[in-house]
């Protein structure tokens, strides 16, 4: 049974975490203060519960909760070696947890247990971290809440802080709560109630003062040109640049973005301090490990052409590169971790919107959260006073911690096809979905495609939700519509590295019974759809510079010739040789593209449920619901294929075990004899 302590403390924290005005996502941390029956002794003990290093507020269960005696965590002040060395203080945290589970103690365990109060929030709100990084933020605090929240000087999460607070906490027993210079806020009470009630006072005082008071136009005038474009032209333009923009925040290595066009992002850069504030970059720890310390900002109107855009911001990297570069240089110490990288997390546009990137589509989300976080503190800060960030050298001793390199290096193995993107046609059912799940759960993230956008929509559902699966509506027969698909794709993951050319029908008709309207049927959807996704694609594909993968679902057909079969067989093979004439040009931009030949996948199969299957059970004179049984029975291995066995062949196609194959048709047929490549 749950502590009644860490249940209040479980529900108060959901209800913090879930609006993002109190607070951003995994931002933040919170504690309680209770008793419990030891179980060795029978003696009652005090305990802290404390949401452990790296959960969410919003999400917070029992499980992500750090359980620590509140005796041994107190004496650690008596062995504390001094601020040189108070990291050593983290390690020192495991000597004092209670019983087994939870999660791991996060560098701000201290601040918690050390401040005498049954309940701390610590907490990362716009409005606070506005006056935090104000460069009058002492004086503001005093006017803003009078002798009821105390001013804290920037100091690096940690033992030390946590000191500092418990001793300003001792000193003003009036406050309720404090201001982390640079940081965030501090707020505590007797109750859960209690210290909600005084976290959301100091966060909505704070709020209504900076609304009251603030200038007119606290990122100066509108620039000229920089107003942001029609929803229609901006979204036709970010998908133009998307696949430019990865490619620059993939050097080091590969992403996935998202793209956000929200009004804070586009009033931002459409005014004229923009440039100088970008340049500052963020405060708030929680802030720039995420979006690095500063972002890329392309310095060209609304106006300007996709060309002159990707022209300038490809000069832009070089530079971003070379500065952050020098940014590791003049900061780093012999033992610092090793550069992570160079390249850019945001990159914002004016006019357009912000892209955001990161290891995972969450990731990528998030960041860009948080540079909104940013800006909304940018706003409150110079709308007061001048927005003064920590220094670059604060920034790195936390960006380049000892302690959050070694809670990167803790982070699990990703999944062979983690931040690869995957386009799959014809993928609300059958052979499609079965691989779009098949990709998902090898870590891509995919865009289920169909001409039925109902059906891609739940399939996208099913297979994980916007940061995993979006469903669009394709009609691949049209030029139009399969651009419209390529830019939601680029446009919701980044870009495009893996694409499956899977759509498609059949008719079974004899060459005499098959019309002229049958055959340009099933020619547009499969070998024109297929020429058309794959142009489409490989636009995307050569502009990142990233490589990739196009696979064709053809068929055993498109070398067996069967009766009552002419258009199907005849648009197989033109997909099957658009495979080999691809794989030759493609490859001199890393790209391979290979094929499977499946043969008789009846299960939840669109085409043999729409009039094939009868027609080919009547063709080899069976039943329609023994015809899976019929296929199986004619092969060599006597099995019956599946829509999961074509999905394995196009994960070990596009996984990392045949990166030097192309050009290559993979039969998953169970073994036809007569369809044998030669």
């Amino acid at each position: 049974m749950t502590n009644p302590a860490a249940a209040e403390l479980i529900a108060r924290s959901n209800r913090l975490g879930a609006d993002p005005k109190n607070t951003n996502y995994a931002g933040g941390n919170t504690s309680a203060k209770g008793t419990e029956t030891d179980p060795v002794t029978g003696e009652p003990v005090e305990l802290l519960w404390v949401k452990g290093s790296g959960g969410d507020l919003g999400t917070l269960k029992e499980s992500g909760l750090a359980v620590l005696r509140l005796d041994r965590m107190r004496a650690l002040v008596d062995v504390y070696p001094g601020i040189e060395r108070e990291d050593e203080m983290v390690a020192a945290f495991d000597y004092c947890l209670h019983g087994k589970g939870g999660a791991a103690p996060s560098i701000d365990t201290a601040m918690h247990g050390l401040v005498d109060a049954a309940h701390v929030d610590h907490l990362h709100p716009d409005s606070g971290i506005a006056i935090a990084t104000a460069k009058d933020g002492e004086q503001l605090t005093a006017t803003i809440f009078g002798d009821r929240v105390v001013w804290v000087p920037w100091r690096r999460p940690g033992f030390q802080l946590g000191l500092d607070i418990a001793a300003i906490k001792e000193q003003n027993p009036q406050a309720i709560g404090c201001i982390l210079g640079g940081h965030g806020i501090t707020a505590w009470g007797d109750t859960s109630e209690e210290a909600e009630a005084n976290s959301l006072w100091i966060i909505d005082t704070a709020a209504a003062y900076i609304a009251e008071h603030s200038k007119a136009e606290p990122f100066g005038p509108a620039l000229e040109g920089y107003a942001a474009l029609p929803e229609a032209e901006r979204r036709a333009k970010a998908a133009a640049l998307a696949p430019t923009i990865r490619g620059i925040a993939s050097q080091d290595r590969p992403m996935v973005g998202h793209f956000a066009d929200h009004d804070v992002v586009l009033d931002f850069l459409a005014s004229s301090e923009h440039p100088r504030l970008a340049e500052l970059g963020t405060s708030c720890p929680d802030h720039f490990l995420r979006t690095k310390v500063k972002p890329m900002v392309l310095d060209l109107p609304a106006s300007a052409s996709v060309e002159e855009s990707i022209a300038r911001l490809k000069e832009l990297a070089v530079s971003y590169r070379e500065d952050y570069q020098g940014y590791y240089d003049r900061n780093a110490t012999p033992d610092s971790p090793a550069i992570r990288g160079a390249d850019p997390l945001i990159v914002l546009v004016p006019g357009v919107g912000m892209f955001s990137f990161g290891k995972d589509k969450q990731t990528a989300r998030v960041a860009g959260e948080f540079y909104t976080n940013a800006i909304n503190v940018m706003r409150g800060a110079e709308g007061l006073s001048t927005y003064a960030p920590i220094d670059e050298a604060e920034k790195f001793r936390i960006e380049y911690w000892a302690l959050e390199e070694a809670k990167l290096q803790r982070m699990p193995k990703p999944k062979p096809l983690a931040t690869r993107i995957a386009l799959v046609t014809g993928a609300a059912g059958g052979i499609g979905k079965a691989t779009a799940k098949r990709l998902a759960a090898e870590g891509a993230c995919v865009v289920v495609a169909d001409l039925d956008l109902e059906k891609a929509q739940a399939a996208a559902a099913e297979i994980g939700g916007p940061d995993v699966a979006i469903g669009v509506a394709a009609d691949v027969s049209k030029e139009d519509a399969v651009q419209a698909m390529v830019d939601a794709a680029v446009l919701a993951f980044g870009g495009v590295d893996l694409v499956v050319n899977n759509a498609g029908l059949s008719l079974s008709k004899s060459l005499l019974e098959t019309t002229e309207a049958d055959w340009d049927l099933q020619h547009n959807v499969m070998a024109k759809g297929s020429f058309l996704v794959s142009k489409a694609a490989a636009k995307v594909l050569i502009e990142q510079e990233m490589g990739g993968d196009i696979i064709y679902i053809s068929s055993k057909n498109s070398v067996f010739a069967g009766p009552n079969n002419i258009a199907y067989s005849a648009t197989k093979a033109d997909q099957a040789h658009q495979v080999r004439l691809l794989a030759a040009e493609l490859g001199a931009h890393g790209v391979k593209v290979n094929g499977v030949n499946p043969d008789g996948v009846v299960a939840g199969s669109g085409i043999f449920a729409s009039g094939w299957g009868a027609n080919r059970a009547a063709v080899y004179g069976v039943e329609e619901k023994d015809l899976g049984k019929f296929y199986a029975q004619r092969t060599i291995l006597k099995r019956e294929v599946l829509p999961e066995n074509i999905a394995n062949a196009v994960f070990v196609l596009c996984g990392p075990d045949m990166s030097h194959t192309t050009g290559l048709h993979v039969p998953v047929d169970a073994g036809v004899a007569a369809a044998f490549l030669r």
